[in-house]
This record gives structure tokens, C-alpha cells and sequence, in this order.
């Protein structure tokens, strides 16, 4: 029977993971450019649902599949895999040694905005064609910045708001 409560679990994980992941795709249409990036704050904000809810490998795995995806059908720029995945891994660490909400947000707005952004530096360098003297290392954090900061306080508002109305510890994983 321990097995099968363990299944169960794992289903209902992927299933929400699925469904994230989709979030962050059908999300990626309410985005906005902002110099040189593609502001997503949706993508933020399921960070912080997934960092929370499912831990920091689901959280990895989600914006892996959601840039992935993002970028197959033209709805993302190789931009979204750092400004996605580092924020992700930061979230749901920084929920998972603390089970506080603030360190989360607080982990997706350094690893998205700061992280993410100086790591998009060299991508755009190395496949999008952008030269060094064109473009600043740090020219990413701002934007980045920005759309994770509106996606993860979006995120918090929400995700505090099923810690007021449901038994909030049936729905982390432990």
C-alpha cells in the first residue's frame, strides 16, 4: 500500500507539473518587450507555484519544458531558458530549507534577475548573434528584474492566499 501512495503522489506531481508548464506557455502570450528582453511575469509566477508546491526539480523541469516549448513555437527568445531556470532552482531551494514564502519570492527575483540575467550575457552572444561591444554584461538584469519581480509578488499574493484557505502542508511537498 506504501507503493501506491507513492505513485499517487508522483501522479498528481506530474500532473500539476503538466499543468504549470502549460500555464507558462498559454502565459507567455501576456508578455511585453523591454529592452532587448521578452518580459514574461507569468513565467515568475509559476516559478513560485512550482517552487512551492513541488520542490526545485519539478520547479527546474517546468521552466526547462516551458522555454523549451515557449521557443519551438515562437513565443520565447534562448532567452528564456536562464531567465527561467535559475530563478526556478532559487525558489524552491530557498522554500525548501526554510518552508517560508518571502525567502522563496526572494530566491526567483536573485535567481531570475540577477543569475539569470548575467548568464543570458553569453547566450546572446554566442546564438543570437549580439557582439560584446553591442551589449553590456549586466545589460539583462534590469528587465529581468522587473518581470520576475511583478511575477513573483503576483505569485506571493496568491500562493498566501491558499496558506489562508486550505491546509497549506497537504499541498508541499515534504
Amino acid at each position: 500500500m506504501k507503493g501506491a501512495k507513492k505513485l499517487k503522489n508522483r501522479t498528481q506531481c506530474l500532473a500539476l507539473a503538466g499543468i504549470l508548464t502549460a500555464l507558462a506557455v498559454v502565459g507567455s502570450f501576456f508578455s511585453f518587450p523591454f529592452l532587448g528582453s521578452k518580459c514574461a511575469p507569468v513565467q515568475h509566477m509559476v516559478n513560485v507555484f512550482a517552487g512551492v508546491f513541488l520542490g526545485p526539480l519539478y520547479a527546474i523541469g517546468i521552466a526547462f519544458a516551458a522555454s523549451l516549448i515557449r521557443n519551438l513555437t515562437g513565443l520565447g527568445s534562448l532567452l528564456a531558458f536562464p531567465g527561467s531556470m535559475f530563478g526556478a532552482l532559487l525558489c524552491g531551494l530557498f522554500f525548501a530549507k526554510t518552508k517560508k514564502l518571502l525567502p522563496a519570492i526572494i530566491g526567483e527575483i536573485l535567481g531570475t534577475g540577477i543569475l539569470g540575467g548575467l548568464a543570458a550575457y553569453p547566450i546572446a552572444l554566442l546564438f543570437m548573434g549580439k557582439k560584446a561591444g553591442e551589449i553590456a554584461f549586466y545589460i539583462y538584469v534590469v528587465p529581468f528584474l522587473i518581470s520576475t519581480a511583478v511575477g513573483a509578488i503576483l505569485a506571493g499574493i496568491v500562493v498566501l492566499a491558499f496558506m489562508q484557505n486550505i491546509d497549506f502542508r497537504q499541498w508541499t511537498k515534504k
